[in-house]
């Protein structure tokens, strides 16, 4: 079968390299090479010797090669590559893909293409790296009925909560991610990532995978790290937690939560240990139980590392040795509401500035005890002049009624300020 590759940018490049070095390994374990017969880029990559591949300025070339078998998209963005990948399935070719947006977003329609045309859509490399975890759902628990999955599937984010939550730093959240972008750790401009849309997308194709849902990207709750400060890393420090950007898919009945934000995590946690630009992703699976897989979450080598696996699946599909597209089609997908944050059961971080005045822990009690939320924990600190910080730890209560609670706190003429709100993770 042959290959073409559009695009070679970092994935790009580190797939037509990793292909090239390891060819004879890779004919070892499969009974033939990967034949890569065409690239389509803007502009040649220094670090790829193309002297015996067919180069096309134009990436639409290669999708309408009639000896192309397999189409390599890895450009990004959406548009193009929607327009891209469906050109491709047109023209009978299989598609594997390390763009994330593009299957969260146009998932479906993509994939009811693929089935009308019979070829496959393999993305791997859309989520957590170098992790094979799409692999790991689909064929390594496939017996199970998945229960739930938790992830640190950013990079960005969990280097930037990772270097704020080292001891003794004082960096701000805007010093570290100037650090970050300094390290090619974030982008130019980083809203995606620290705002939490990047592990929304990835999110979103996990809980599809995993519960046979209709990809729901516009219906996962997402909130960012950018509010996130020293003093909530200090006090979650003393409370027994680190913080931590999750996204969190979890069945409950008929019904699915699929969410994205910052959590406490407590700190002997597995999930608490990743650091830096790594990514972690458990599953709690029936008769599995929990697992976890830790690995590099981007870069070069680990995505096309992904990249190329999926190639080879296609290659072993294509002798009838593996299956094709698992579960994607209409009539196998399973149709659950998706749960509104307002009805999630969960603990709450809570931080206010409050006056240090007396009865004001009595009546921020009182408006609690209203909406029946209980204090698990607490910490009380004069931090400066006539003011003080309150931190709680709230008792498992619906998000509504906490909302309803923070709300009547705001209000409070001692309360200075926002109420900051930081989920906990205890469920898994």
């Amino acid at each position: 079968m042959k290959v073409g590759i559009c695009g070679l940018g970092t994935v790009g490049s580190g797939t037509f390299n990793l292909i090239s070095k390891n060819n004879s390994e890779i004919e070892r374990r499969l009974g033939s090479k990967v034949h890569i017969a065409q690239v389509g880029c803007r502009r040649e990559h220094p670090d790829c010797n193309l002297s015996n591949v067919d180069v096309s300025y134009d990436i639409f070339d290669v999708v309408r090669n009639p000896d192309i078998d397999i189409v390599i998209e890895v450009i990004g963005g959406l548009d193009v590559a929607r327009s891209l990948v469906l050109e491709a399935i047109r023209n009978g070719k299989h598609v594997v893909t390390a763009n994330k947006a593009l299957i969260a977003e146009y998932g479906q329609e993509i994939m009811d293409a693929a089935a009308e045309k019979g070829v496959q859509i393999k993305f791997e490399a859309a989520i957590a790296g170098g992790i094979p975890i799409v692999k790991t759902i689909t064929e390594g628990l496939a017996a199970n009925r998945l229960e739930w999955i938790v992830g640190i599937i950013n990079g960005t984010s969990n280097y930037i909560l990772s270097k704020m939550s080292d001891v003794g730093c004082d960096l701000s959240f805007i010093d570290v991610l100037k650090d970050a972008q300094k390290l090619g750790y974030a982008e130019a401009d980083p809203t995606f990532d620290v705002e939490g849309v990047d592990a929304a997308h990835k999110l979103t194709i996990l809980a599809s995978i995993a519960f046979g849902i209709p990809f729901s990207f516009d219906a996962v709750y997402t909130e960012g790290i950018s509010q996130i400060n020293a003093s909530d890393i200090g006090y979650a420090r003393e409370l027994g937690y680190v913080i931590k950007h999750l996204g969190i898919a979890r069945v409950q009945d008929d019904n699915v939560e699929i969410r994205v934000h910052p959590c406490l995590v407590a700190e002997d946690h597995m999930l608490a240990q990743v650091k830096g630009v790594m990514n972690a992703v458990m599953v709690g699976g029936d008769a599995s139980g929990s697992t976890m897989y830790y690995g590099a979450g981007a870069g070069s080598s680990p995505t096309a590392s992904a990249v190329v696996s999926d190639v080879l699946d296609i290659m072993r599909a294509s002798e009838g040795k593996t299956a094709g597209n698992l579960g994607f089609d209409n009539g196998r997908l399973v149709p659950k509401k998706i749960v509104s944050i307002e009805k999630v059961v969960g603990s709450a971080y809570l931080r206010l500035i409050v006056s240090d005045q007396p009865g004001v822990m009595a009546r921020i009690s009182t408006i609690l005890s209203q909406h029946e939320i209980s204090i698990e924990s607490l910490i009380q600190k004069n931090t400066r002049d006539d003011y003080a910080d309150v931190v709680i730890v709230t008792n498992a209560v619906f998000e509504e009624s906490l909302d309803l609670a923070i709300k009547k706190l705001s209000s409070m003429e001692d309360v200075r300020g926002d109420v900051t709100r930081i989920r906990v993770a205890e469920f898994f």
